[in-house]
């Protein structure tokens, strides 16, 4: 079961769609600066020190995944690009390391979605 929400920031002005999938949220990396309220070279930074201090094992929290965009410079044309996105895992350990109002803010709204995911399935099921 799949299902996109969309979290808008307590500044009001983060506003990102995530994606639930497989009991937890998959996030980009830029999905997830954006939330943080930061910029993507801190949330590589974050990822590459929790996977070289074994905090999280990459290929447990991370999936790539292919979208289909407009090609840029010929009218008509798409092509197909890979993203890596990181799960709730991945997001939580990032956000304490960033450990902002932003993060905390976002880490309670994960929580409360999930527990509502979580109800609504094991009541369908």
């Amino acid at each position: 079961m799949s299902e996109i929400v969309i979290y808008r920031g307590i500044d009001g002005r983060a506003e990102v769609e995530v994606r639930l999938e497989h009991d937890t949220i998959w996030l980009s990396q830029q999905q997830i600066a954006e939330i943080f309220g930061t910029q993507r070279p801190a949330i590589t930074k974050h990822i590459k020190n929790i996977f070289s201090s074994g905090e999280l094992d990459e290929k447990m929290v991370s999936s790539i995944l292919e979208h289909t965009t407009t090609h840029g410079a010929i009218t008509g044309k798409t092509q197909t690009k890979k993203v890596k996105y990181y799960n709730l895992d991945a997001v939580i350990s990032i956000g304490y390391r960033v450990n902002s109002k932003q993060a905390t803010a976002f880490r309670i709204w994960a929580t409360q979605r999930l527990k509502e995911y979580f109800s609504s399935y094991f009541i369908a099921a």
